[in-house]
């Protein structure tokens, strides 16, 4: 996600999979999220990294770009953007992907259970502009490339596996993937200006080697019904994937996505807005959009990457905006969450919470100097509701 200056908002995903989804389906179908209080209250002054946060949590510097992390021998990559989070025996690994192009790939932080950093090592080398991606139900994780006609790559955040590129999953500007283990589909967003949201049905689940790559048919409104169909060339050469099919949906810009519960969150950076998929009713609608905010001015602008808290809370990191996190509720409030100050060449990517959802994880991309080689990776440490 290259700096962007026309953004106009977004949101969720990690092992989280217990949503409140009862309420979530409530307060989206009644109207889009507006702006209130937050569970935790407004961020507080800057602490010594930089960070406002409220009352309670605490921040520290995990990474920085260019530098050994921690006591390891391994230097932390440039631009550090998607992210998730992995158990790991008593402790826990948090994978992060690296937006640069060429060498992009992804690396590791493994943690044990009292926090402290006991490993770091590449799981992900030699491919472009590594964006966002998404965690599997077998612990892998899938590395997509934001190029044209780029490529997912399973990953092995334990480091013990060699990548491995996945081209049945079709060739195009790729941004984040969802596994729903429920359809044994993996969706995928697309980061054009007039991309597609599509979903990709392994033939044998577990196994990405193969299977149908389908994308989304609806009508132009932000709400209604929806259908599948089949790509017929996932390869994408000479016509686009976007292109193949007639009534294929357009979005603007799709960025993270997320699947919980019967039901998928994808975010679209051009209008700032959260989509809602309900999977068994097979309908569409808007959970969030900037410009339907109603009594002030929307807290959430500049979509990236998302994921969500075990309460249901969906947490939405900013490019550009306030350099803020934010989060919506499931009673379909926003607000924020914390912001980073300092950095307004930056973006804020790669939200994920520790398994046992104690700390959550992130990165500014480009940290105070506005290049990729300034990338600082947090984690914040609170009392994050159950």
């Amino acid at each position: 996600m290259e700096r962007r200056s026309l953004l106009r908002g977004a949101v969720v995903g990690t092992s989280a999979a217990a949503f409140g989804f009862t309420l979530w389906q409530g307060a989206a179908s009644a109207a889009p999220a507006q702006p209130g209080p937050g569970p935790y209250g407004a961020p507080g002054p800057a602490d010594p990294n930089g960070v406002q946060l409220p009352s309670g949590f605490t921040s520290r510097v995990v990474a920085r770009s260019g530098q050994k992390v921690g006591s390891t021998s391994y230097t932390w990559h440039p631009a550090p953007d998607g992210g998730a989070c992995y158990a790991d025996g008593t402790g826990w690994i948090y994978v992060s992907n690296s937006e640069v192009n060429p060498s992009g790939g992804a690396g590791a932080v493994r943690f044990n259970a009292s926090g402290a950093i006991t490993g770091a090592y590449r799981i992900l080398s030699g491919t472009r502009q590594n964006c966002a991606g998404g965690k599997t139900p077998w612990n892998t994780w899938l590395s997509c490339e934001e190029v044209s006609r780029g490529f997912v790559y399973e990953a092995d955040p334990y480091g013990v596996n060699a990548a491995v590129q996945r081209p049945a999953m079709g060739r195009f500007k790729h941004e984040a993937a969802a596994a729903d283990p429920v359809r044994r589909a993996v969706y995928l967003t697309e980061d054009e200006s007039g991309g597609c949201l599509y979903r990709f049905l392994p033939d044998t689940w577990g196994d990405l080697s193969s299977g149908r790559l389908q994308v989304l048919r609806a009508g132009s409104a932000t709400s209604g019904s929806y259908t599948w169909a089949d790509v017929p060339d996932p390869d994408g050469s000479p016509t686009v994937t976007r292109n193949q099919v007639s009534g294929a949906k357009r979005f603007n810009g799709g960025e993270g996505c997320h699947y919980a519960n019967d039901t998928v969150w994808f975010t679209t950076k051009g209008d700032n807005r959260l989509w809602q998929l309900n999977l068994t009713a097979s309908t569409y609608e808007l959970a969030y959009d900037d410009s339907l905010v109603t009594g002030g001015t929307a807290p959430l602008t500049g979509v990236d990457n998302v994921t969500g808290a075990a309460s249901g809370d969906l947490y939405v990191a900013e490019d550009g905006g306030n350099m803020e996190i934010c989060l919506i509720t499931p009673g379909g409030v926003v607000a924020p969450f914390l912001r980073v100050t300092g950095q307004s060449s930056s973006e804020i990517c790669g939200p994920a919470f520790s398994p046992d959802g104690r700390r959550l994880y992130f990165s500014s991309q480009r940290g105070t100097t506005g290049s990729s080689s300034g990338g600082i990776t947090y984690e914040v440490t609170g009392p994050f509701r159950a």
